[in-house]
């Protein structure tokens, strides 16, 4: 795969976990530990192809409303995915970033968060977002209320400002986004930043997305035209 063809950020929905396990007539919490092994493969074929910037949709807002158990075991499974990943993730050169409001979130699941990404904070082969106790729409809103609180008249906000607050500040927004299991949907992802991204949406359940299905992935996203409201002929001068 030509490098470039490789997207700066890819930012990824990982849905089916719940499905593929009821399909196969296990629990959910199944899925849900075949999905952390697809993360896995993921994040290293990403690093290997040369993306700067990853972003997964580890746990929304949303999800507080699932069953207790289920919630738990999300977070059991993060903790034990981060704490079995640090050293590679050191070797790797990938660092650690959260995006959403880690001060909500179970103290160990903080403590372990935390650790991680002081570990990894001088890494610089690839970023590795997790969107954790995320929301797109709260993240706007805390952009928008910071600079009120920053005393930031109207006419000083632009784009750019604006962009400073979110979570995502300092990095590119997202080439393209990546959504499994046949959703067609956004589901409160990253609503700022997807202004111009292009969108991908497959079938396949996340635990059966393998390094091959991103690669198809790319290499859909390198032969679209990209405009940014621009022509064509234009793009093509």
């Amino acid at each position: 795969m030509e490098k470039s063809t490789i997207p700066a950020h890819i930012a990824i929905i990982m849905d089916g976990n719940g499905r593929w396990a009821k399909q196969r007539g296990l629990p959910r919490t199944e899925g849900h530990k075949a999905g952390t092994e697809t993360a896995r493969a993921v994040v290293t074929r990403c690093r290997e192809l040369g993306v700067k910037h990853l972003t997964l949709y580890t746990f929304s807002k949303e999800n507080w409303s699932r069953p207790k158990d289920e919630v738990k075991t999300l977070f059991d499974l993060l903790t034990t995915f981060l704490k079995r990943e640090e050293k590679s993730l050191k070797q790797q050169g990938i660092r650690l970033s959260v995006l959403g409001e880690i001060d909500d979130m179970p103290l160990a699941v903080r403590q372990v968060l935390k650790h991680v990404m002081r570990q990894t904070k001088d890494c610089d082969g690839m970023t590795l977002n997790l969107a954790l106790n995320y929301s797109g729409r709260d993240e706007i809103l805390r952009a928008t209320r910071s600079l009120v609180e920053q005393g930031v008249s109207p006419e000083e906000i632009t784009e750019e400002s604006f962009a400073a607050e979110l979570w995502t500040n300092g990095q590119p927004d997202p080439d393209l986004i990546i959504r499994t299991s046949g959703e067609l949907r956004l589901s409160n992802y990253l609503l700022f930043q997807c202004a111009y991204s292009e969108f991908y949406f497959t079938d396949i359940l996340w635990p059966d997305f393998s390094p091959n299905e991103l690669e198809k992935a790319i290499s859909e996203l390198g032969n679209r035209e990209r405009r940014f409201g621009k022509t064509g002929d234009q793009v093509s001068t």
